[in-house]
């Protein structure tokens, strides 16, 4: 292992960039409309998928809510996503073999995802890979989600990198304009985009199986 790379960091999202989870987040989501009475689509998911639920759940309701609606909605739905997702996780293609890459040449790692913690440790005790990283960054851990840039500006920070040491990893368009706002190199995997979607990315590639450590390091 080597050291030389200590002062660069890669910040992943979470949900359907590292961990397949993305259709039992979608389930939820149409459980949810069910009980109360929402608009979903599958349309709707993808466009609102790396949000905060504070920012999903008025889009779905179609009006603004009270801040205890909104909390009573999200909890209700990861509990249903936990319960459907419950043994069922597991990384995607690629995830193993980077994050090993991006070790053995001395990169830090961080999470920095728009779920809320409880589903990060929820993951973490079923995906045991994620312990390798060295930082994370959940939903409560800002009070601006994407497309904000706070989430990976905290994670650079957590890893006492600067953001111009840092690139970010991410699939969705809100995290893609985080990652840009934070100032941070963008890769962009199409898991659940279409590479369009993307364009504003530094690199677009369709599976992590197609990333090395040195894309990274050409990127910085």
């Amino acid at each position: 292992m080597t050291d030389a790379n200590k002062n660069n960091g890669v910040i992943f999202d979470l949900d359907g960039v590292l961990i397949d989870t993305g259709r039992f987040h979608k389930q939820a989501w149409y459980d949810l409309a069910q009980k109360q009475g929402f608009h979903v689509s599958d349309e709707v998911f993808y466009n609102t998928f790396g949000m905060q639920n504070y920012q999903i759940i008025p889009i779905l309701a179609g009006q603004d809510l009270p801040a205890e609606d909104i909390e009573r909605f999200s909890e209700w739905k990861e509990k249903r996503y936990r319960e459907l997702a419950a043994g069922k996780l597991t990384s995607l293609p690629g995830a193993k073999n980077l994050i090993d890459d991006l070790k053995q040449k001395g990169f830090l790692l961080a999470i920095g995802t728009s779920t809320p913690r409880v589903n990060v440790t929820f993951i973490t005790e079923q995906v045991p890979l994620l312990k390798r990283l060295d930082a994370f960054v959940t939903g409560e851990d800002v009070t601006k989600g994407k497309p904000h840039p706070d989430t990976f500006l905290k994670a650079a920070e957590r890893l006492s990198l600067t953001p111009n040491r840092c690139l970010v990893v991410e699939d969705a368009v809100q995290g893609v304009e985080a990652g840009k706002a934070a100032a941070m190199a963008v890769v962009a995997v199409t898991t659940t985009r279409r590479r369009e979607d993307l364009k504003q990315a530094d690199l677009i590639v369709d599976s992590l199986t197609q990333l090395k450590a040195e894309d990274f390091l050409k990127l910085l």
